[in-house]
């Protein structure tokens, strides 16, 4: 058979429901306040799934992320940090 292996196919393109958006920030972060708005709001819209870290409670995302929050991953990887643009997050879930 010739073509791409199916786990590959499925690495390439997933469905928004699918995709894991993270957010990492703090309590207090009004920048963090507003990125949650955008990602909360982008993710109903498109049925990715997301979930907020506190880089407070967690060391190793402190070390990596503190000079940056809120910093946004999709699918653990960084999409972007301080300010969430929806349109650039839509695409980034393949909506």
């Amino acid at each position: 058979m010739g073509g791409m292996s199916p786990l590959l196919r499925r690495k390439e393109k997933k469905s928004p429901g699918e995709r894991t958006v993270t957010l990492i920030g703090k309590p207090g972060c009004h920048l963090c306040d507003e990125a949650e708005e955008v990602v909360a709001k982008v993710c109903a819209e498109t049925g990715a799934q997301w979930e907020k870290k506190d880089i407070s409670q967690d060391e190793e995302l402190y070390r990596l992320h503190w000079e940056q929050i809120p910093v946004v991953l999709v699918d653990g990887e960084q999409h972007t940090f301080w300010r969430v643009n929806p349109d650039r997050l839509r695409r980034a879930l393949g909506a």
